[in-house]
């Protein structure tokens, strides 16, 4: 989705705001449209196959549009929380993708993925899941932008050190692929915004619908690829999913509570774990592995907004009914 950065004009700022929220609430409609239509029509799902990189990188680089400068000086200014957020959102989900596929005894190809998974960083819808959540917005741009900066490292060597067991990884490649397909978009997006911010503004409303409409793409592509997956095991991939995704909520709130944060700052952290970039796992594992390995993410982006979504109600209902906790602030608000 999209990120809500200071905008010279507030108008605007509004408009991306509405335009979010109305995104998030109906991308898991569009999610499961595009996954049945996929099912049903494969042969037509697979002629977007080969474009699905291509796609990726769109929706990072509609990412680094929505970013300015003032998201990273917060970094130097706060490190402290943003820290503690990107290394909940590199050991907690990794190791619980292994935990799971353990626990669930997987095949190999099953157990690859939903690693791949937890070795993502964080996925950009988790931004407006904050914002409605009332959790700490500032914050969460920031850790996405982070962890997403420090994928081309991090998710090749993380999931070669849990992964490696079970399929060949190629971290190299995987890493090339990632500063390809998100890292360049992102910095150009970046750039872009700061070359013409005004123009740029006028079109921030408009970035939340490039993120659903590349990420349905991208959805399509994996599903129509893995029907026969999907009949033999889809069942045990959405339980893998469910546990994946909620251990990520409950750890990285607790994680982020024993360190001493705000319970916004938590929450916000919560979210950020437990919301993944599938999108980009998808892909990798399509590219690097099987098909059948890019099941767990295409079932991740389905799920992880529906869940996304419930939870950020139960934390604005928790806020209205705690205004104390709202007020608990992290410094990195801008």
């Amino acid at each position: 989705m999209t990120t809500r950065s200071p905008a010279p004009a507030p108008t605007a700022t509004v408009r991306e705001d509405r335009s979010a929220r109305i995104a998030v609430t109906v991308f898991p409609a569009l999610i499961l449209a595009a996954a049945a239509f996929a099912f049903f029509l494969p042969d037509t799902g697979q002629i977007v196959a080969p474009y699905t990189s291509i796609f990726l990188g769109v929706i990072m680089f509609a990412m680094g549009l929505t970013l300015t400068v003032p998201d990273f000086t917060r970094v130097a200014k706060h490190p402290l929380p943003i820290l503690i957020g990107v290394i909940a959102q590199f050991l907690i989900m990794p190791l619980v993708g292994l935990g799971v596929a353990v626990l669930l005894q997987l095949p190999p190809e099953l157990a690859v993925g939903v690693i791949l998974v937890g070795s993502a960083p964080g996925g950009t819808s988790s931004n407006v899941i904050t914002y409605l959540a009332k959790a700490d917005t500032a914050l969460s741009v920031t850790m996405t932008s982070i962890s997403t900066l420090l994928a081309p490292l991090l998710t090749p060597l993380i999931t070669l050190w849990l992964a490696g067991s079970y399929l060949p990884v190629a971290a190299g490649d995987m890493a090339l692929s990632i500063v390809q397909m998100v890292l360049v978009p992102v910095l150009g997006g970046l750039v872009i915004r700061l070359v013409a911010g005004p123009l740029v503004t006028r079109i921030l409303p408009a970035l939340p619908w490039v993120s659903v409409a590349g990420i349905s793409l991208v959805v399509i592509a994996v599903v129509s690829g893995s029907t026969e997956q999907i009949v033999s095991a889809g069942a045990l991939v959405l339980l893998a999913v469910v546990l994946h995704n909620g251990l990520g909520y409950l750890l990285g709130f607790w994680f982020a509570r024993v360190l001493r944060q705000p319970v916004r700052a938590a929450r916000t952290t919560s979210i950020e774990v437990g919301m993944q970039n599938s999108g980009l796992a998808a892909t990798l594992a399509a590219s690097a592995f099987t098909p059948a390995t890019a099941l767990p993410a295409a079932i991740f982006s389905i799920w992880h907004n529906l869940s996304g979504a419930m939870l950020s109600m139960y934390y604005r209902r928790s806020a209205d009914k705690h205004p104390a906790e709202t007020a608990d602030s992290v410094a990195v608000e801008a």
